[in-house]
């Protein structure tokens, strides 16, 4: 299974606040732990919502909202992208995890959906074409 992992922003990630050479050093162990034991697949931290923007979709009108946004705690700092064999490990290894904040903060585990989880709406056809995305967004780099 895939998990996120979402690293929630707090008052001082939001205020641009950068992570000390002391965090760095405890997170860049910790993701080579991560790497070793083939877990991780992708992560990066955020820049403060106040450099971010939203779409809001409104049947088929769009209009662009400017960040910052007013409700830290539903906000995301960063995150990684982990396989594991299921959430029971996916929660030890977040414990393991340095706190990623210089204050109280939470990490969000949610399961990623695969193509099985669709059911029969997820035609044959629907599914070449993931293939076809993935193998084309994985040239990306």
């Amino acid at each position: 299974m895939r998990v996120m992992v979402i690293v929630k922003a707090s008052s001082g990630s939001e205020a641009g606040e950068m992570p000390t050479e002391q965090l760095l050093t405890e997170m860049g162990n910790y993701n080579e732990e991560l790497v070793k034991a083939g877990i991780l697949l992708a992560g990066e931290g955020l820049h403060p919502s106040s450099k971010g923007f939203r779409v809001r979709f409104s049947g088929k009108d769009r209009s662009v909202i400017n960040g910052p946004f007013a409700e830290t705690k539903e906000l995301i700092a960063g995150y990684w992208i982990w396989k594991v064999k299921s959430m029971e490990e996916a929660i030890e290894w977040v414990k393991k995890c340095p706190n990623p904040m210089n204050e109280d903060s939470d990490i969000e585990i949610r399961q990623i959906f695969e193509a099985e989880d669709f059911g029969a709406e997820f035609t044959p056809e629907l599914r070449e074409q993931e293939d076809r995305i993935r193998a084309e967004a994985a040239k990306i780099k």
